[in-house]
């Protein structure tokens, strides 16, 4: 079975995956299933796990012209390999550099959706020498504190009292410069995948820990996958279109996720953060969503490698 689209190839095919962020070891597996998934097409592909440095080398050593970017994170997903790619003319997956770095960054997210009327939650930048009565005062007693720049829910925390704002911050500090504090909606949080312009069925993601943390996402079995999503069907709609609003807005294109929480005391919703580079494994979120409408995950790599032949 091989769906990709060889008349657009020329060279040789790579899976970029691993890497050197603090979301390695998901980005080791999103790259592993994605090779899997090639050769389950009749593709064969080049793994690549390597320094961001040692791209430009092993791009003209090997061929390659084409790339389906399976890292998290970092480099991989800030657009600095996108650039690279982009310089030295090997087609990629997901966004460009310019959607890519955007996205990244939270707090940039945030601004650009607020300036056009995506609802998204209360926030304030926040650093070293923030002090909690103050964040408290603008965001109320219970809030999360995020590093700007990182995916996987990695530095997050969340805040109820003065001694967790001190440690979460220490937290968050190690992994960037640039902290955001965001008020705390009590609801329910869900996720919609996006690919070729087409959102797909809204999965909502249910866990006993405080939020959908790392630990809940990539260490235990008790978290819940929901799809059909709950939400009345004209609800999930709104959402999904205005997600996909939010998701150009960021200068995003090809595929992603945006991450959305209602809220239990108005049923509002809220749109926290765009991800350009997913879980790419057949237990990551846009793989479930896609499965949701009847495409399996091998399929569903061709279809996003195809979009970068484009």
């Amino acid at each position: 079975m091989n769906l990709i689209d060889s008349s657009k190839v020329i060279g040789n095919i790579a899976v970029l995956f691993g890497g050197e962020s603090s979301e390695r070891e998901v980005s080791l597996n999103s790259g592993k299933a994605v090779i899997n998934a090639f050769a389950d097409l009749g593709q064969d592909v080049i793994g690549l796990d390597i320094k961001t440095a040692d791209i430009a080398a092993s791009i003209s050593e090997k061929n390659i012209k084409h790339v389906f970017i399976a890292l998290h994170g970092g480099a991989g997903e800030n657009g600095t390999v996108q650039a690279l790619l982009s310089t030295l003319k090997v087609t990629y997956t997901g966004s460009s550099m310019q959607g890519c770095a955007i996205a990244m960054d939270k707090y940039r997210t945030k601004l650009i959706w607020q300036a056009a009327g995506i609802a998204t939650a209360d926030f304030m930048l926040v650093d070293g020498l923030s002090q909690w009565v103050d964040v408290r005062a603008k965001l109320g007693n219970k809030m999360m504190i995020k590093p700007a720049n990182e995916g996987s829910s990695i530095g997050m925390s969340v805040v109820e009292d003065e001694s967790s704002f001190i440690k979460a911050m220490a937290i968050a500090l190690e992994y960037d410069a640039l902290i955001i504090a965001e008020k705390w909606i009590e609801g329910n949080e869900y996720t919609v995948a996006i690919v070729a312009g087409v959102a797909l069925p809204m999965i909502r993601l249910k866990t006993d820990n405080h939020f959908y943390d790392y630990e809940a996402k990539y260490e235990t079995n008790d978290t819940q996958y929901i799809v059909p999503c709950g939400l009345d069907k004209d609800v999930e709609t709104q959402i999904q279109q205005e997600a996909l609003k939010a998701f150009s807005l960021l200068a995003c294109t090809g595929w992603g996720r945006i991450d959305v929480m209602t809220n239990n005391c108005d049923a509002a919703y809220y749109f926290l953060e765009a991800n350009t580079s997913p879980g790419m494994t057949d237990h990551s979120l846009v793989p479930m969503a896609a499965e949701a409408t009847g495409k399996s995950f091998s399929v569903l790599v061709a279809d996003i490698f195809n979009l970068s032949l484009a």
